[in-house]
């Protein structure tokens, strides 16, 4: 049984993840919290391979079953080097991006089985699941405009991030309990203050 607690960050493109994931590091070593900040893909030596593969804007003919393995690949090394051993130690996990990633660009968005991506992910990541998930919502157009469109992923039509994007509210509609939805194109401070009270609600004052 995991001691530790197990948080992730969601959203579409652009939509200031990586902000509100250090400000909620910092709030919680303040609180005197063991913080691993962690992302996907990514995290370990060989998830990094793997993102470098997943987001190089010169493999147009990736196939969605290929990325969908891949992104699986990646997260079933970073579960096992990275993440379990950290919670059996009794530390906060803050991880940007998990399952629900896959489940809305690859199951929304890529039209794949959302059936099939819960079996494959059952192997991937066994029992974890997390215990919080803030998702950072926002306009497909504004969050392409604020964080670029320079990979693989951001570089795909509107209609794909729209169907992420969807994706997202509809994973956060099924599971209310664990999910926070949040708008960010409000302030980032805002943001911030609405994620940290959920946190105090956790962890305590």
């Amino acid at each position: 049984m995991k001691k530790g607690y197990f948080i992730t960050f969601e959203g579409a493109e652009g939509s200031g993840k990586s902000t509100q994931i250090r400000n909620a590091v910092a709030f919680l070593k303040k609180k005197g919290r063991s913080v691993v900040m962690l992302r996907e893909p990514g995290g370990t030596r060989i998830s990094e391979g793997v993102r470098a593969i997943l987001l190089d804007k010169r493999l147009k003919e990736m196939t969605p079953v290929t990325e969908l393995l891949l992104y699986l690949a990646a997260r079933a090394q970073i579960v096992r080097e990275k993440i379990l051993p950290a919670l059996r130690q009794g530390k906060v996990v803050i991880c940007d991006r998990f399952e629900d990633s896959t489940r809305a660009y690859q199951g929304y968005g890529r039209g794949l089985s959302l059936e099939a991506i819960e079996q494959a992910s059952k192997l991937v990541r066994g029992a974890l699941r997390p215990d919080l998930t803030f998702i950072l919502d926002i306009d497909i157009a504004q969050g392409l405009k604020r964080g670029g469109r320079h990979d693989r992923i951001e570089r795909e039509a509107l209609s794909f991030h729209r169907r992420v994007r969807n994706g997202f509210l509809a994973i956060a509609k099924k599971d209310p309990r664990r999910t926070m939805v949040l708008d960010s194109s409000q302030p980032v401070g805002q943001v911030s203050r609405k994620i940290r009270e959920r946190l105090e609600r956790v962890f305590g004052k």
